[in-house]
């Protein structure tokens, strides 16, 4: 072999080398993109959480027994109870003082009791009322005590409790016997027997404390659809305030702009010829308004969310982590979701983040969308979260949680997978920055939000829940509407009221107003309220004094009482309002979390109103207080059906007291007005029906915390960006190869119905 053979073969070996050198340096640059990462772990005991915990459903059970074997008194099982009877209405978690919480948690404090509350009817009495009882300590109940009169200053009256289910089936018993009274003139106006007709409640019940009186809407119900767009015209008022069921009368019969004593009469003008009927068909389930069946077939599948080496949020237990982040949930069967001891960094930030009320106020001309106010909370927020489905309420790939809840049972009840906790990526930029002087780089971090979701059907509404952590370190709240709109039957100057979105159905006009409560602890628990605004000065230039430059200025307050703090619905606030701690940071600017507001509300309820106090928590977009342990919400599920003389009424909490350097509480009403139109046929869409709030750091830091992110990308012009090793993005090709095999679907959430 020649010698410059021998050197050709030499340089091609060399050559060689050299390239499977640089792959396997490049390899070891870049991520094994198909190893499953386990998340990263902050530093918090994993059971410390726990103090929040939701009760599981075995201690529900053992509060049951042991109330049952130490009251002294018969239950009746809730479900199948009269109102004459005594029962339980609710087990719920008794969450324990915030001193003795942060003693445990941030000292060398004692674990709290775990405690339950429990809800009674007690209808079997000389005197009728509502009790709460503290049941402790958990796993094994030894003590109760009465926390009624602690709570609301004295006993609760019987005619405030919610409607029980089995109080709906009473109803809807005697209303089917008083429409057979009235045959020919239901065959007439709805083809119809009675038996193909649903009714639908309205709240409040009557005028003044003690009615317990209720207009009820009827509608055509079609399998498969929501009846809520199919009304008949016709309408009835039922007394049900008496504890015995044999004694409930229909009151009044509405139809078509009329109204008649009862449906004996509806039927006698009917047959007198005296009454105009609308004659309305029995809708078809195929062409029937608002049926959401698909129309066309299904199409190629759109984009999906995937998560290449796992999840990068830990769940365990009650509580979530994710990249700084750790957040305690759980989910109130009245009032809904509820976070406590959020923190970012290790640094509490939020003790308590709840969803306090929903109110949705209807107009109409006709009796039951005109005296419409649903307190949901009344209702079920939490308890009428069902389980959700998986790629479309949710990312396919979320962690699905289940919520356990006892009410009007003595069994818990489970809905599956009602909760779900993802990773989000937005499509958007957290921050980036493209230069195209002096030098020439590109720099940005992708926009990815853990969030923490849930969705409630109440009724027609379905409530989507947000709760947002970003990795600026601010938080974001935000609440969508959807599902069907409520609606009147179409008569006379009923477009005053709303739009016409079928035949003879008017879709009423309505506002949702949301309440929240979030406590607030920046640097600590003593904070203080300042608000920054700008205005314009008007100032000679100095170099010349020539001319006049209108320099805009910062205008700053420290707001020092309660009433100050308390800024009306609609009305003007200062752009920036902070929680300020006493600390400053590096710059020597106080550490603080401003809170900004995004809502589009409509009208409070005017104050002369009899209920308005009921609702008072709606007067103020915000409202800033000392926090109490005395005032743990800002209304009661007892408002609904006594809004004229409220449990618990909010405008009592603002009474002027200092709000510098305390532990304060910032109540938060978001909402909107809605007219119905043409476009909410079959459902409202969520698009423009989304209000909320951000917590977000105001020189609570030194700089942008995401600056820390693994997940920042920077190049220059001066690189290669192709490179996998000198930039994140050129590994997504093969990142993309580990795409995970998605688990069957699976839905359960007609079960438990």
């Amino acid at each position: 072999m020649s010698l410059k053979t021998v050197l050709i073969l030499l340089g091609l070996a060399l050559a060689t080398i050299f390239a499977l050198v640089c792959v396997i340096l490049t390899r070891e640059r870049s991520p094994r993109t198909c190893q499953h990462l386990p998340p990263e772990q902050e530093d918090i005991e994993d059971d410390q959480s726990l103090v929040f915990a939701d009760l599981t459903a075995e201690e529900m059970s053992q509060v049951v027994r042991y109330l049952q074997g130490h009251l002294g008194v018969p239950l009746v099982e809730a479900s199948r109870a009269k109102p004459s009877d005594n029962c339980i209405a609710s087990v719920d978690l008794q969450v324990p003082a915030k001193a003795e919480v942060l003693r445990f948690l941030d000292g060398a404090g004692a674990r709290p009791p775990r405690e339950a509350l429990a809800v009674l009817y007690f209808g079997k009495q000389p005197e009728p009322n509502i009790t709460e009882y503290v049941v402790g300590p958990l796993p094994a109940p030894a003590y109760h005590r009465d926390v009624t009169v602690q709570k609301y200053g004295g006993k609760v009256p019987y005619h405030r409790r919610p409607v029980t289910g089995q109080e709906y089936m009473d109803i809807n018993a005697l209303i089917q016997r008083e429409l057979k009274k009235a045959p020919r003139f239901l065959a007439a106006c709805c083809e119809s027997d009675g038996t193909n007709l649903v009714t639908l409640t309205t709240a409040p019940r009557g005028f003044k404390s003690g009615d317990r009186v209720t207009w009820f809407v009827l509608f055509h119900n079609v399998a498969g659809t929501g009846y809520y767009l199919s009304p008949v015209g016709l309408e009835v008022l039922v007394d049900h305030g008496d504890l015995q069921v044999s004694r409930w009368q229909l009151r009044q019969v509405f139809y078509n702009g009329r109204y008649f004593a009862g449906t004996g009469d509806l039927e006698q003008k009917f047959v007198a010829g005296a009454l105009e009927v609308v004659r309305l068909k029995q809708p078809q389930a195929d062409a029937v308004l608002g049926s959401m069946k698909p129309r066309r077939p299904p199409g190629s599948p759109g984009p999906l969310q995937l998560e290449p080496q796992g999840p990068r949020y830990s769940v365990r237990n009650n509580r979530v982590t994710f990249q700084g982040w750790s957040i305690a949930f759980g989910m109130n069967p009245n009032t809904g979701p509820r976070f406590f001891d959020i923190r970012y960094r290790g640094e509490r930030i939020v003790y308590e983040l709840s969803l306090q009320e929903a109110l949705a106020l209807y107009g109409s001309n006709c009796p039951g969308g005109m005296s419409t106010r649903y307190l949901d909370g009344s209702f079920g927020i939490g308890r009428f979260a069902y389980e959700l489905v998986q790629g479309l309420d949710c990312p396919y790939t979320a962690t699905y949680v289940d919520r356990h809840y006892l009410a009007e049972s003595d069994t818990p009840k489970t809905n599956q997978k009602s909760l779900c906790i993802f990773e989000h990526d937005s499509g958007l930029p957290l921050r980036r920055h493209f230069s195209d002087s002096q030098s020439f780089y590109y720099g940005g971090l992708r926009k990815n939000t853990l969030v923490i979701r849930t969705i409630s059907t109440l009724i027609n509404y379905d409530y989507i829940w947000d709760f947002m952590f970003h990795g600026s370190g601010a938080v974001e709240v935000r609440v969508h509407a959807t599902g069907y709109i409520s609606s009147s039957f179409f008569h006379g100057q009923g477009t005053d009221y709303g739009n016409r979105v079928g035949p003879h159905t008017l879709g009423t006009m309505h506002l949702h107003h949301i309440h929240y409560k979030v406590d607030l602890d920046v640097d600590g628990q003593l904070n203080s309220l300042e608000t920054k605004d700008m205005e314009y000065e008007f100032v000679k230039d100095p170099w010349s004094t020539q001319n006049t430059i209108e320099r805009p200025h910062l205008r700053m307050k420290r707001l020092e009482k309660e009433d100050e703090a308390a800024f009306p619905l609609n009305a003007p606030m200062p752009r920036y309002l902070s929680f300020v701690s006493p600390n400053p940071n590096k710059w020597e600017h106080p550490r603080s979390y401003r809170i900004q507001i995004i809502s589009f509300a409509g009208k409070h309820l005017p104050t002369s109103s009899s209920m308005e106090r009921s609702i008072s928590w709606g007067r103020y977009q915000l409202a800033v207080t000392q926090r109490k342990e005395e005032e743990p919400t800002s209304t009661s599920i007892y408002n609904q059906n006594d809004p004229w003389t409220p449990t618990v009424a909010f405008a009592d909490f603002i009474n002027n007291e200092t709000i510098i350097h305390k532990d304060l509480v910032a109540w938060i009403t978001v909402g909107f007005l809605h007219v119905p139109h043409a476009e909410d046929i079959p459902n409202t869409v969520t698009v423009g029906n989304g209000v909320g709030f951000f917590l977000r750091p105001y020189n609570y830091f030194n700089e942008d915390p995401s600056v820390d992110s693994s997940d920042s990308v920077y190049f220059s012009s001066e690189q290669d960006v192709g490179a996998c090793g000198a930039n994140p993005l050129a590994c997504l090709s093969s990142a993309t190869t580990c795409a995970p095999r998605l688990p069957p679907f699976h839905f359960g959430g007609f079960l438990n119905l």
